[in-house]
């Protein structure tokens, strides 16, 4: 259970270093990062500074939260991110979630590089979430409920938001990008799925699995946040085509789709 004493300690360290005030959020997955690099006016705060915050140790997370400005908006963005296969509990996976809400974030959006399962997709794709499958039967809510900060059994029909779901793909066509559809499939990790896996994820009705963004958006609709998931498809799942899956390949994908991730991103943040 997050205690909301550790969420304003964290919140006053960080209105310490900065005035911005920021209204939307931006959880940056692996090799998306340079999206922080892209923003005006920004302060940059170590994770390891902030009280309770933890530190991944992820190829492609940086660790800093930097806060400044977009498209004339005032946001802040996980420059990296926890990850449950790191070891961390899902209080630690979501404290920045709490921390985001507290400092103001109407709005989050969270991303992520994942591994395609629909086979209609490719790699180099970006897919909007619609709606999540959790595999790993695990609940970042699981514990006592602190009142203050959501109920105790939350609705979860519209975890991500179809208003800003709207935006998005609104700001793909303008842009003339390929923006796919599709159900994310939560999976622990840190191994990636096996073929017999990927075929029982792929008959459940997931078109993506990766190894995040789930507890984060949870967290998010709990906390009141309006949430929206975009993926970058950096590869296909395990058994799709016959070669073996690597992190490297994971970070290459992101690196060649950042232009077009920044500007759906940026255009995006700019109608919010």
């Amino acid at each position: 259970m997050h205690k909301t004493s550790d969420i304003q300690e964290a919140v006053s360290y960080i209105q310490q270093l900065t005035d911005v005030k920021p209204t939307i959020g931006i959880i940056l997955g692996s090799g998306l990062g340079p999206f922080a690099d892209t923003m005006e006016n920004a302060v940059r705060i170590s994770y390891d500074h902030i009280p309770h915050f933890a530190q991944s140790a992820a190829v492609g997370h940086a660790n800093e939260l930097v806060i400044g400005e977009v498209a004339g908006k005032k946001v802040v963005a996980m420059k990296g991110r926890f990850h449950y296969y790191e070891g961390f509990t899902l209080d630690q996976v979501t404290f920045p979630v709490r921390v985001m809400k507290m400092l103001g974030v109407e709005k989050l959006i969270i991303t992520n590089a994942c591994g395609a399962v629909n086979t209609g997709f490719a790699p180099g794709d970006l897919m909007l979430i619609t709606d999540h499958i959790n595999l790993t039967a695990n609940n970042p809510l699981i514990g006592p409920n602190n009142p203050e900060l959501g109920v105790r059994f939350l609705d979860v029909s519209e975890v991500y938001s179809k208003k800003l779901r709207a935006i998005v793909t609104e700001v793909a066509k303008e842009l003339d990008v390929t923006l796919r559809h599709g159900v994310y499939a939560w999976w622990t990790g840190p191994t990636y799925e096996t073929p017999a896996e990927v075929r029982m994820i792929r008959v459940l009705g997931a078109d993506a699995v990766g190894m995040s963004t789930v507890p984060e958006a949870i967290i998010a609709r709990h906390s009141g946040i309006e949430t929206v998931g975009i993926s970058c498809l950096t590869n296909m799942a395990c058994g799709i085509l016959d070669q073996p899956l690597g992190h490297e390949e994971v970070i290459e994908t992101a690196e060649r789709v950042k232009s077009t991730f920044l500007k759906l991103v940026t255009q995006t943040i700019a109608k919010f």
